[in-house]
């Protein structure tokens, strides 16, 4: 009998029940690992497992390892404070994730207003570029800021072709 492996897969979180509280298994999980080579051979390797380490025993620890465990922590109260960006570093690695929250939804909001500025053309400061102008129109808006060109141009053209002045 052939076994699909996402079947076998989902079996798989309840072979340490099985291997640890055999009565909370339902039965159908117990009577898997019976009919399934792999699921047996697996509850096999976790028993042997097991077995290694109840005969474990851990190594003692040094005699001195309080002790210079004490000192070190002495030594790292009584060092310089770090500068703030380490301070900030260390925060940031090692603080409760809620410290940082605060700073990415900052960033984050920085960053979709720079986008959306950027996208609008906000950005742009500068006042849009005049249309270009003729030669004609732009010699008559001279003509208007310069009065005295003006006035000048009024007596020129009031001269008769005879010279004489109206």
């Amino acid at each position: 009998m052939e076994r699909t492996q996402k079947t076998c897969t989902a079996k798989d979180a309840k072979l340490s029940d099985l291997l640890l509280a055999p009565e909370t298994v339902a039965a159908k999980v117990a009577h898997h690992v019976a009919e399934c080579d792999s699921c047996s051979r697996e509850l096999e390797e976790l028993r042997a497992t097991m077995g290694l380490l109840d005969h474990w025993e851990a190594p003692e620890p040094s005699p001195y390892f309080l002790t210079r465990l004490n000192a070190r922590l002495d030594e790292e109260r009584r060092a310089a404070p770090a500068g703030w960006l380490e301070r900030l570093r260390a925060r940031l690695a090692y603080g409760p994730p809620l410290h940082a929250r605060p700073l990415a939804a900052t960033a984050l909001t920085v960053v979709l207003l720079l986008g959306g500025g950027t996208y609008l053309g906000i950005t742009n400061w500068e006042q849009p570029a005049a249309p270009p102008q003729t030669a004609v129109v732009h010699d008559l808006q001279v003509l208007d800021n310069n009065d005295q060109l003006l006035d000048q141009l009024e007596t020129i053209s009031s001269d008769n072709s005879d010279g004489t002045v109206n």
